[in-house]
């Protein structure tokens, strides 16, 4: 799999189409069809909202988790350097009824909570999960707690 040339310009795209259409990806390409949630942090230089869509697993109601793999690259993602130094976030994730945006609290996963995690993203997204074997860095295992709804 190749990824686009500008990638910032491609989450654009995505975020545009995401929202257009309900939380469904329904633009041609690798991410057609994919369950993806919005993530917003605030920049920690900027203190500007930065908007990023990924790939989610549910862990009970008001919980989700994301993974800062960055395709396996020696470093964190901006994302997660950014929740790292704030961890109030935004989520907009799809539902049967439409986007559900609420506020949420993330904190990075250590531990046995971790390796839980782990083995689910193993189960779940096994191509994910051996991002971890590219690396010689820890991948963050991050967890979204919800707070409260908000109004879209």
């Amino acid at each position: 799999m190749s990824l686009p040339n500008d990638m910032p310009a491609f989450n654009r795209s995505v975020v545009q189409d995401f929202r257009a259409n309900g939380g469904e990806i329904t633009m041609e390409g690798m991410l057609k069809g994919a369950d993806l949630v919005l993530l917003t942090t605030v920049g920690r230089r900027s203190g500007r909202q930065h908007i990023v869509p990924l790939a989610y697993l549910t862990d009970g109601a008001d919980r989700i988790v994301l993974w800062a793999s960055n395709m396996a690259a020696a470093q964190h993602p901006a994302w997660y350097r950014n929740l790292a130094a704030n961890p109030q976030v935004i989520i907009e994730q799809p539902t049967s009824a439409g986007i559900d945006l609420f506020t949420g609290t993330a904190h990075t996963a250590t531990g046995p909570e971790r390796a839980g995690l782990f083995g689910m993203l193993a189960e779940q997204f096994p191509h994910m999960a051996a991002h971890q074997q590219q690396t010689e860095r820890e991948i963050p295992l991050v967890v979204v707690e919800r707070i409260s709804g908000l109004t879209g």
